[in-house]
């Protein structure tokens, strides 16, 4: 499984732009307070993980893939970067995290299940949870379904789970991470994104 997760930064660029980088980067900086343990769960080459410090939060950065975690380390010196564990846990002790940022990344996970526990576990009592992914919708939904279908449903893609606000918000209330749930980011017929805000419970 690893190497199912290496494979896309075999021949990737040392910084590359997360899609969508100045608008999740608002969201996230306007979310984060300065002083807060955030974890930047997917953190590719490392750009959020540098916008956080640079912000004032403390930041780490947590990935599955080895060759993100080279990239972040040279672009993001001294910062906290760890390897998600061989079973899938997260290198980080319980309630050790004010703030979860997981953008863009839920959607490439085998065991949502078990990330979004291990992601409760590692929150404090009250820490924050915000996920982005990306969304449908009808009109799009409609269209990949009248010509891209193939294409873009492909099952050697990297994307292995689609999701809609009640998917999204069914599967985060199994996890014990209730969250409001609604699509973001563009116009609205054509929004391209879920967001989700959850809070846990102490």
């Amino acid at each position: 499984m690893r190497a199912f997760y290496e494979q896309p930064w075999a021949d990737a660029p040392d910084d590359p732009e997360p899609w969508a980088w100045e608008r999740r980067r608002a969201l996230l900086l306007g979310t984060a307070r300065a002083g807060e343990r955030v974890l930047d769960l997917g953190c590719g080459a490392g750009r959020f993980v540098a916008a956080l410090r640079d912000h004032g939060a403390d930041p780490v950065g947590v990935e599955v893939a080895d060759g993100a975690l080279e990239r972040a380390r040279r672009n993001v010196p001294g910062a906290d970067l760890r390897r998600v564990e061989d079973d899938g846990s997260l290198p980080l002790d319980h309630g050790s995290v004010d703030l979860v940022w997981c953008s863009e990344v839920l959607e490439h996970v085998a065991d949502t299940d078990g990330l979004l526990v291990e992601v409760r576990r590692v929150l404090r009592p009250q820490g924050r949870f915000v996920v982005t992914t990306p969304f449908h919708g009808r009109v799009k939904g409609a269209w990949t379904a009248l010509a891209a279908f193939e294409r873009h449903f492909d099952p050697a893609g990297d994307h292995l789970r689609f999701y809609t606000p009640r998917s999204l918000a069914a599967q985060l209330e199994r996890a014990g991470l209730p969250a409001q749930v609604r699509s973001w980011g563009g116009p609205p017929l054509l929004r391209r994104s879920l967001l989700a805000r959850a809070v846990r419970a102490s």
